[in-house]
């Protein structure tokens, strides 16, 4: 499974951006497609996570009512809407996916077998 995201980008605090990802393939029927961030000489840690088949979404506790994370099924894609920047939200994204994972390893990266290359969100104050 190859990933590929695009979009990120500068914006001001308070702005908007989107970030997607499409996935050569679904492995499996319990895909799971997740986005990270890390910012550099520090841990990757999990922003959202979606399950394709049936919608669920679960969030890192900051980015709750902020970002939305949704999937599109029929193009194997997904995509981050992040909305209320905030400088502190400025990282590298990348995005992730595995065939399956159980819900208490979600949020733990070493779950995804799967990486796409990163992209660079920058929120300027």
């Amino acid at each position: 499974v190859q990933l590929q995201a695009s979009g990120g980008g500068l914006v001001q605090a308070g702005g908007y951006l989107r970030v997607s990802c499409v996935a050569s393939q679904r492995a499996g029927s319990r895909f799971v497609m997740a986005w990270f961030r890390q910012d550099p000489g520090k841990e990757r840690n999990f922003v959202a996570a979606i399950k394709l088949n049936g919608g669920y979404t679960y969030y890192e506790e900051s980015v709750k009512g902020r970002f939305t994370i949704s999937g599109d099924n029929a193009k194997n894609t997904v995509y981050l809407q992040m909305n209320s920047l905030r400088p502190e939200d400025t990282a590298v994204y990348y995005c992730a996916a595995s065939s399956s994972v159980i819900q208490s390893k979600l949020r733990n990266h070493a779950a995804y077998a799967y990486w796409g290359q990163g992209t660079q969100v920058t929120v300027s104050s």
